[in-house]
Formats: structure tokens, C-alpha cells, sequence
């Protein structure tokens, strides 16, 4: 799918996720947004603390949301879930949409934690180097992220940011579905139940 960045009702599909190292599984909550900053879709889904089901968990939420509309998809990170890797490769075929895996700090990477925290990292290794470098990309409000892209180029990505950037560095798409997954997470918590269980998703608002 091309990505056409002038088109006036651009949609992104932000892909963000909470969760805490007692509970088995994470909270990964999807928000479909519009370049005018609307919300009109959201959906939910689990991946498991440590894990390897992270690539299925977000393929998981693009088909509950059965949206065609979507143009792009943005995610906080490819290692979620403390070490859980998605394929972005695997995420970006199957969606036939152009993706980018957005981070907010340099680092020197994670080869050397899911060595010390995985007797046997062999197969989490693979998929992290898989994932290949990061690039940066300063965005219009003066901040600096770093970017993995497919189907679009560094620079193309950059302005789909800033069309859903406020202020800050995070944009809005992957802040509203932070504190959705959030919510979710705290939910569940108080309820003892999974919140999934609790609630009809996904919700589409159009």
C-alpha cells in the first residue's frame, strides 16, 4: 500500500502497551487516529511477560480492528514486554502497511540483557538483530527519535510524525493507546479479571 502523506484524512494505527513483571501477560492496546487527531477505532490484545508472542499480539489487534482506512501503522518500540521481539518484517507483510517502530532514547541495544536474562537467548537474539539498525529522526518540536521504517522511507516517516505530534516526542496515536493500555492494565489489576473478558472490543467509532 503507498502511502499518500497529503491526504487529508490520513488514519495511523498506534500500537502501545503496559505491564508489570508479577502478572504473565501484557496489556497492548491499539488506537486508530486521524491526522486531525480524532480517535475512531480501539482495540485490545495480550502478549506474555517475556515471551515470544509479541508479532502475533499486534497482528492480533490490525485484524480485530478490520480497518481498511488504516495508512500506517506506528508502534512504541519492537521489544516489548520485557524482551518479547516483534518481526516487523512479519507485521509489515501481513498488513500490506507501511510501518514504523518508534523509540525515544539511543542506546547501546539489548544483545547484553537478554543474554543475562535468558538461559537460552539464542532464538530472542535472532529476532533482535533481525529487527536491524535504528536511524534518527529530529521531529518539528525540536525532539529526537529513532526510527526502524518499512514501506516508507526515514524521511517520509518523519513527516507522518509530525502531522500527529502535539509537542513532545511522542506522538499522539502511541500516547492515547499508552494510556489505554494502562487503564486497561490497572483494570484488570483491581478486578482480578482479564479485561478483556470485561469489555466488547474493538470499538469503532465511524
Amino acid at each position: 500500500m503507498s502511502l499518500h502523506l497529503n491526504k487529508p484524512a490520513l488514519r495511523a494505527l498506534g500500537i502501545a502497551e503496559s505491564f508489570v513483571r508479577s502478572r504473565p501477560t501484557s496489556t497492548i492496546a491499539g488506537v486508530v487516529m486521524r491526522s486531525d487527531l480524532r480517535v475512531d477505532g480501539l482495540a485490545y490484545a495480550h502478549a506474555t511477560v517475556g515471551g515470544d508472542d509479541g508479532t502475533q499480539a499486534v497482528l492480533s489487534l490490525y485484524r480485530q480492528l478490520n480497518r481498511a482506512d488504516v495508512n500506517a501503522l506506528i508502534l512504541s518500540g519492537a521489544a516489548i514486554s520485557w524482551f518479547n521481539i516483534i518481526d516487523l518484517q512479519e507485521v509489515f507483510e501481513k498488513t500490506g502497511r507501511p510501518l514504523i517502530s518508534l523509540t525515544y532514547e539511543e542506546s547501546p541495544g539489548l544483545e547484553k540483557y537478554i543474554r543475562k536474562y535468558f538461559q537460552c537467548p539464542e532464538e530472542k537474539l535472532r529476532r533482535y538483530v533481525h529487527l536491524g539498525a535504528r536511524v534518527s529522526v529530529r521531529l518539528r518540536t525540536g525532539f529526537e527519535v529513532y526510527v526502524r521504517v518499512l514501506g516508507l522511507s526515514a524521511e517520509d516517516a518523519r513527516i507522518l510524525l509530525n502531522k500527529f505530534i502535539l509537542d513532545g516526542r511522542i506522538p499522539e496515536p502511541v500516547r492515547v493507546a499508552r494510556l489505554a493500555a494502562r487503564a486497561a492494565l490497572h483494570a484488570s489489576k483491581e478486578s482480578n479479571l482479564p479485561f478483556l473478558m470485561q469489555l466488547p472490543w474493538p470499538l469503532n467509532t465511524n
